[in-house]
């Protein structure tokens, strides 16, 4: 199985499939390589907080030309995999290889799964077949996910600039966040950072409540299907409080709703409150966590520096004990708040830009 991540966060998605007890996974550009079943790809999808997508490696082989494609595909157990009563979408990408017309190479696969299964191919089905030639080898995945697995299913709303479910499950791994400590973020927009962290303390899978393509493959059981994701249900219980303030109203009201959406509505808190305002929590310290504006989106670059010394200038003064991890895509904006990072983190694609992650160790007082 190949797990997608943005690039530049392979090693933690690595280390959470790791965690989950997946058989030996190994860092490649764009993801995680795993071994396992439909079972796994299944266990995969509903657990997996970081993963893009899940895809099932079925086939590779080299291709020199049409007729080679045509034929080795045609030697793939399409049937293990594909249902004649399921349509399939068919997508090719070529390059630097003998085999460049993407077109004829969805073709030839199209033509092997017709015979062999009798699938038929809709370009607007959810389930796809990915074609990948590169360099002469073909490599043939079933993307199990259907939608982007960061497509939890309960968040139907969303801010100007909202940082994806998978990149701040990432990032709160990067920060060494496994659900142990309150986590506060002072730029909480629609809440992702919040919700993501509160269910990561509760217990709660991150594919529990979606619908995947994977249920259409043949060899679904989805008697198997409902038992693993009722193992994974139940919220544990925790002391833990997890806080979120914007200074949109808007925001405020989207983040609760959120919460509320993704189960997690009893652990979490949202205020609409300027980062000056911003007080510790009671209990322990912890994390805190922020997704500031970039300027490049929201606002422009001159007036954030100001806006970044005053979190800097808030947590210096109040937090303590806390750690901190900024994402940003701007190193200047950065320095701007004045706090002790480490050296950042690598480059990660975010839209048009390159966004980091900056973090500090404890705070110490004053």
């Amino acid at each position: 199985m190949f797990l997608t991540a943005p690039p530049g966060l392979e090693d933690a998605l690595r280390d959470e499939a790791a965690a989950l007890g997946f058989a030996a996974p190994q860092v490649v550009p764009g993801g995680v390589l795993v071994t396992g079943c439909l079972a796994q790809a299944m266990r995969a999808n509903l657990l997996l907080r970081g993963a893009g997508r899940v895809l099932l490696r079925v086939a590779a082989f080299r291709a020199l030309h049409l007729a080679q494609l045509d034929k080795r595909a045609r030697r793939v157990p399409w049937e293990e995999f594909l249902r004649p009563d399921t349509p399939v979408r068919i997508e090719a990408t070529c390059q630097r290889s003998r085999v460049y017309h993407e077109g004829a190479a969805v073709q030839r696969v199209a033509g092997a799964i017709a015979d062999r299964v009798g699938a038929p191919q809709d370009p607007e089905a959810p389930l796809r077949v990915m074609v990948r030639i590169e360099d002469d080898l073909c490599t043939l995945s079933i993307d199990t996910s259907g939608a982007p697995l960061h497509r939890r299913g309960t968040k139907l709303a969303v801010g100007k600039a909202p940082l994806r479910e998978t990149l701040a499950a990432l990032f709160l791994r990067q920060c060494g966040y496994d659900g142990q400590e309150p986590v506060v973020d002072p730029m909480c927009g629609s809440g992702t950072i919040v919700i993501e962290a509160a269910a990561i303390a509760a217990g709660l899978p991150p594919g529990g409540v979606r619908s995947f393509a994977f249920e259409g493959l043949a060899g679904f059981d989805p008697r198997a299907w409902e038992a693993l994701r009722a193992q994974h249900s139940a919220a544990a219980q925790t002391a833990l409080r997890f806080h979120g303030a914007d200074r949109d109203a808007g925001a405020v009201a989207m983040a609760q709703d959120n919460a509320a959406r993704a189960g997690v509505g009893d652990f979490c808190s949202f205020q609409q409150a300027p980062v000056s305002a911003l007080m510790p929590p009671p209990g322990p310290s912890g994390l805190v966590m922020v997704n500031p504006p970039y300027g490049a989106r929201i606002g422009a670059r001159h007036m954030l520096h100001a806006v970044y010394g005053a979190l800097g200038q808030t947590l210096r003064a109040r937090f303590a004990g806390w750690r901190v991890g900024v994402v940003t895509s701007d190193g200047g904006l950065a320095a701007s708040t004045g706090l002790p990072f480490g050296p950042p983190g690598p480059p990660v694609p975010h839209g048009p830009l390159k966004i980091r992650l900056y973090q500090t160790g404890p705070l110490r007082g004053g």
